[in-house]
């Protein structure tokens, strides 16, 4: 079960996110679904069909869990390969 606290875990394909913040000025605000994720990028369906690649390390996510709640991610403790992610010891966050 995804929770706030676990999310990072989680397989994040098919979850809503939202760009809050990037040193990279024209992807915030970009809404969507996650519908692939790599190593370093996200991929993401736009509300009108497009698709826009995300690089993970600097953006800040704001993903949405199945139950709607909010979880606000720094992009940069999700780069990795998302099956090594799973395993990874992470400090408490």
């Amino acid at each position: 079960m995804i929770t706030p606290q676990n999310l990072f875990r989680h397989e994040l394909i098919g979850l809503n996110v939202e760009i809050i913040e990037s040193s990279h000025e024209g992807i915030i605000g970009i809404k969507g679904k996650v519908i692939d994720e790599t190593r370093n990028t996200i991929r993401v369906e736009l509300n009108d069909g497009n698709e826009s690649i995300i690089a993970k390390n600097v953006a800040i996510f704001h993903f949405q869990t199945p139950k709607g709640e909010i979880v606000e991610i720094d992009g940069k403790i999700l780069v990795s390969r998302p099956e090594d992610r799973i395993k990874k010891k992470f400090r408490k966050i």
